[in-house]
């Protein structure tokens, strides 16, 4: 059953439930063991459901227009959180929003690429696809970061980076590269943490990090499964075959050693309780954080050297 099936069902039964109380109430008839049943059914059903997820669900659990945005957990993880604009250069891009806030005390730098929850925001922020000024933006404010010594943390949610003729025109595949060059050799640490989608070189210019982590129901891969279908088959219908094929989850990819750690969601995806899926986040760069922070910049280089060097060995 596909999980946009399953969630209506989800919802019809919990209506019934609702209904069967007020009626319980209204009647006063004690029908508390039949509703223990159904509230059991029903979390049941989620659990069979959600802990089972195929590849291709997963995808359309991060692409769910309801899954919490960059903004949402910045303004629940960090305090005194400051919006920065601009690349110095050509404009603000929407698509990436970026400042600095504290956590637990510690100034940081936060960077993450924005979607929107309707049209209207969608258009703004570009659907989350960044222009080569967000890049730039980004490069701006961790450098910054890097001159005064604030650790960064990056929230990745992006389909990919925008491939428009402006974009290219602008220089789009240089500020991608000169991103990945410049966070190779960054003398601060770094925390990247894919939200939802993750794709292509897009989410790949924010996640050079000492730590990469995802969320439960995020996707990192090098392109959709819809591209990767067309160009491996030429049917983009075959996409929830190329998924399967593309070892793109969380789970899959912190097997091979490519991220460390998975961020657990409540069930059903982290849009069904953000308050919870922003702990959680925040618990596990609290832990973290301190610990990089105790490294000199020799090993915190050389660490993060040795992390990608052994993933490029992994993905030959």
């Amino acid at each position: 059953m596909a999980v946009l099936e399953f969630e209506k069902k989800i919802e019809e039964l919990s209506d019934k439930i609702a209904q069967i109380k007020e009626f319980s109430a209204l009647q006063d008839v004690d029908l508390s063991a039949e509703i223990i049943k159904m509230e059991e059914k029903l979390e049941e059903m989620k659990n069979d459901v959600y802990k089972n997820l195929t590849p291709w669900e997963k995808v359309t659990v991060a692409k769910l227009v309801e899954r919490p945005t960059s903004l949402d957990y910045i303004q629940r993880i960090f305090d005194d959180f400051i919006e920065f604009h601009g690349d110095r250069c050509f404009g603000d891009d929407a698509s990436i929003v970026g400042g600095i806030g504290r956590l637990n005390g510690i100034s940081v730098t936060i960077i993450g690429v924005q979607k929107g929850r309707n049209t209207k925001e969608n258009i703004k922020r570009n659907f989350g696809m960044p222009h080569p000024e967000g890049y730039r933006k980004s490069l701006r404010l961790m450098k910054q970061a890097e001159k005064f010594h604030r650790p960064i943390i990056c929230f990745v949610d992006t389909p990919g980076a925008f491939c428009g003729i402006g974009a290219e025109e602008r220089g789009q595949s240089e500020a991608i590269a000169k991103n990945l060059m410049e966070l190779s050799t960054l003398k601060t640490p770094i925390v990247s943490l894919i939200i939802g989608e993750g794709g292509s070189g897009g989410a790949l210019a924010l996640a050079v990090a000492d730590e990469v982590w995802m969320m439960e129901n995020s996707v990192y891969s090098i392109l959709s499964p819809e591209g990767f279908a067309s160009i491996l088959w030429k049917d983009s219908n075959r996409a929830q075959e190329a998924a399967s094929l593309m070892k793109l989850t969380a789970q899959d990819l912190k097997n091979y050693g490519i991220i460390e750690k998975i961020i657990e969601e409540p069930l059903g995806g982290a849009h069904k309780d953000i308050d919870l899926s922003a702990r959680n986040i925040k618990e596990a760069l609290s832990e973290v954080l301190p610990v990089l922070i105790k490294k000199d910049e020799t090993e915190l280089l050389n660490d993060r050297y040795c992390k990608f060097r052994k993933i490029g060995d992994i993905c030959e």
